[in-house]
């Protein structure tokens, strides 16, 4: 007998008492007859929507033998009517021929005595192909729904906890249209009290995917063991060899996957580790993490070049096609999502997760002299609560418009999160559009309008190259790197550096432009190494012994092991200092300069500018007439340059 059954005898009691009281609404029609149909009173009276197009029998229950079965089977479609979960439309497309079915099964000793007994992942196949998948659903629905009601520990207690019973988690609104759940089943019960202690503190902390994700890695680890001859109580035990083992088997079972997979299977095992040894949890390993995980066990994740090679950009001719002819989108509401995206880069989840009371702000700009328009979002994979951006005024006015409208049709029944983008019936009302209807709506206008990749094909449409896209157009107008992280909200500037690509098109106009400088000229004659019209100071023959650095006016040519002697003073003066006619620019750039100090020094009447300047005046003309006449001037003339022998 399983957990579930056992809560069951528990409690069934009180929750039959509470399925009956239910039942027993619209003067009790639902538990006073076996046949439901959709003509009678009793549905305009629960509030449940109708399709005047739809008569006759919606459920017959008929079959049911009497007992807990039936009643819970009446309770949860009913629950799912009155709440949203199903129509009574798709209850009667769907459902009506499958509901006498369970009854026959129940009849033939095939299903317990109640949902409880059944585990949600099995599927009892029927009929021909198609009733086995509307069977199969009908069932793990009913399993799931029987498994929260009579449950009535706390969700963190549970082997299974279900996203929307979670309070203060971070889930985007997208999750929850999946039921997003975590699944403790599969980690070994020795380990899973305190596996769930571990993520209990994480889920609140932490947003949900990567919850999940971590402990799709936590399952993976105690498999691992557990299929190689370990047993309960090895985790305590844990020393290095038995590391080294596991980074083997991570070596294999990831062979084929990139090396970032291979990474956080060691990198989220060593967090776990040294998270339960830190807090002290009796079952944590006794010897130190550090001594069993190194640093350099940790497999280096995809490089930089390999990651860029996947990000997707949508092509120039595709994106302009794209942008045209948007309009003729189905269904049509889709076409603000679109925009949005396109308008701002950010993920599909994060525009679905708008919301209609908070999505604009007008921000006063001291330079326009005028309020901005900004998107307000929550940023859920980052854990950013709050992320503003600025957007044109058409977009800012179509948001507007659309939030308006939502206001006006949302309840508190049927858009109780104020989701911009809701779905207002159905058994996903009160969540937003579906992400993956969205990418086949663009794809569907994709196909209708012929358009074709590079190779001559359909163009396959990915919702997140749009992301990759709108980085790359930022990135091609010259802004920064790091306003570009927060616009598309990344917790990292390195993960913003994976979409700072130009498009061949712009690679190819900067390159452009600089060939038009003439800076390399395949065709020049080169110089007659013999013919030296003047001395040049060549740095390639400077002996090995004397620093050549580059100083105002010349070169310094000072002996390597010397201190330098003239970092108060000029190098004017410098015994090692060199200087030549390439330099002469200079000097009378700076004659010029230190000319026009000595009259705002005496203007100011600064006699100690005036008496410093002139110094530097008269050795600045000294030397410039110096090297008009002689052409380069060292002390050591060209025994700066020497050779090895």
């Amino acid at each position: 007998m399983g957990e579930a059954a056992l809560i069951l005898q528990e409690t069934s009691e009180s929750k039959c008492d509470q399925m009956m009281e239910y039942l027993s609404s619209e003067g009790g029609y639902w538990i006073d007859n076996d046949r439901w149909v959709l003509e009678a009173e009793a549905f305009r009276q629960a509030g449940i929507k109708m399709d005047d197009p739809v008569k006759g029998t919606l459920a017959d229950f008929g079959s049911f033998p009497p007992g807990i079965l039936k009643t819970e089977m009446k309770y949860f479609l009913l629950y799912c009517m009155k709440n949203g979960l199903l129509s009574a439309k798709n209850i009667y497309k769907h459902y009506r021929h499958i509901i006498p079915e369970i009854g026959r099964e129940r009849q033939e000793g095939s299903l317990p005595d109640s949902f409880a007994g059944l585990n949600a992942a099995a599927t009892i196949k029927i009929g021909g192909k198609e009733n086995s998948r509307l069977y199969g659903t009908l069932m793990r629905d009913a399993v799931r729904f029987f498994e929260d009601y009579y449950d009535d520990r706390e969700e963190v207690e549970k082997d299974i906890w279900r996203a929307e019973n979670l309070p203060g988690i971070r889930i985007s609104a997208v999750a929850k249209r999946t039921k997003a759940s975590m699944n403790f089943t599969e980690i070994v019960e020795c380990y899973r009290p305190m596996v769930k202690r571990y993520m209990k503190r994480l889920v609140i902390k932490r947003s949900w995917s990567y919850c999940t994700e971590m402990l799709i890695y936590l399952r993976y680890f105690f498999k691992a063991f557990y299929r190689n001859g370990y047993g309960d109580g090895f985790l305590e035990s844990l020393e290095r060899e038995d590391m080294e083992k596991y980074l083997v088997w991570v070596a294999e079972d990831y062979a084929n996957d990139n090396a970032t997979f291979r990474s956080k299977a060691v990198s989220f095992i060593r967090m776990f580790l040294d998270y339960i040894q830190l807090a002290e949890y009796p079952q944590a390993p006794v010897k130190d993490i550090n001594r069993l995980i190194f640093d350099e066990d940790i497999p280096r994740r995809e490089r930089p070049e390999d990651t860029m090679a996947k990000v997707k950009y949508i092509p120039e001719p595709v994106r302009e096609q794209l942008d045209a002819g948007i309009c003729e989108i189905e269904p049509a509401e889709m076409m603000p999502v679109y925009v949005l995206l396109r308008e701002t880069g950010w993920r599909g989840t994060d525009v679905l997760n708008l919301r209609y009371d908070s999505c604009l702000e007008y921000v006063w700009n001291r330079r326009e002299k005028t309020y901005v328009p900004y998107l307000c979002g929550e940023i859920t994979k980052t854990g950013i609560p709050l992320l503003k951006i600025p957007v044109r005024e058409e977009v800012a006015d179509m948001v507007k418009r659309l939030s308006e409208e939502a206001a006006s049709v949302s309840t508190e029944e049927n858009n109780p999160e104020k989701y911009l983008f809701n779905t207002y019936e159905g058994r996903c009302k009160g969540l937003p559009y579906s992400k993956p209807a969205f990418s086949a709506a663009v794809q569907a206008l994709i196909d209708k309008k012929g358009i074709v990749d590079a190779e001559g094909k359909p163009y396959h449409f990915r919702a997140h190259a749009l992301r990759h896209t709108r980085a790359m157009e930022y990135i091609e107008q010259g802004m920064p790197v790091g306003i570009i992280q927060q616009i598309l909200g990344h917790c990292s500037l390195q993960m913003t550096l994976h979409y700072a690509k130009v498009s061949e098109d712009m690679l190819f106009q900067k390159w452009k432009e600089t060939e038009k400088l003439g800076l390399l000229h395949l065709d020049s004659t080169p110089p007659d190494k013999a013919v030296q019209t003047r001395e040049d100071i060549r740095y390639e023959y400077v002996r090995k012994n004397l620093d050549a650095v580059k100083v105002p006016f010349g070169v310094c040519f000072k002996p390597s092991k010397l201190p330098c002697r003239q970092q108060m003073s000029h190098c004017l003066d410098c015994a090692n200092f060199c200087t030549g006619r390439e330099n002469l620019p200079e000097y009378e750039a700076e004659i010029r300069r230190v000319k026009e100090q000595l009259v705002r020094s005496k203007a100011l009447g600064r006699d100690d500018w005036l008496e410093k300047n002139q110094k530097y005046l008269e050795i600045l003309e000294k030397m410039l007439a110096r090297i008009q006449k002689e052409g380069m001037i060292h002390k050591n003339g060209s025994h700066r340059e020497g050779c090895d022998g």
